[in-house]
């Protein structure tokens, strides 16, 4: 059984200490992402999220000029208002194209 350092076997609650150790055994590849999920009854995608965020906070803080969290917020509700934009853009294409859609023209089934 693999040991993560700083973090005991059952853990009631996963402070940010713990979620650093943790992460730094994955990285540093003492556990894999999957051990770890199933030692602390946890999901793949939460380690992975906490990973990546980790890797986040690194690369920022290693900048000549880090970032403040604000700015960070700021970049990541700009992208994802922007990814909203794109979907809604192709939804609505989506719809005008099913609507406007002639049942009888051969050359507009769908195959």
């Amino acid at each position: 059984m693999v040991v993560v350092a700083d973090v005991p076997d059952k853990v009631e609650r996963w402070t940010s200490g713990r979620r650093v150790a943790l992460v730094l055994s994955v990285l540093k590849g003492e556990i894999s992402v999957q051990e770890a999920a199933r030692k602390y009854a946890l999901r793949v995608a939460e380690i992975e999220d906490w990973k990546d965020k980790f890797l986040s906070g690194a690369n920022n803080a290693l900048r000549s000029r880090p970032r403040n969290e604000e700015q960070l917020k700021d970049e990541e509700i700009k992208t994802l208002k922007q990814k909203v934009g794109e979907l809604v853009l192709e939804n609505d294409v989506l719809k005008f194209a099913a609507a406007n859609r002639d049942p009888t023209d051969p050359g507009t089934s769908a195959e």
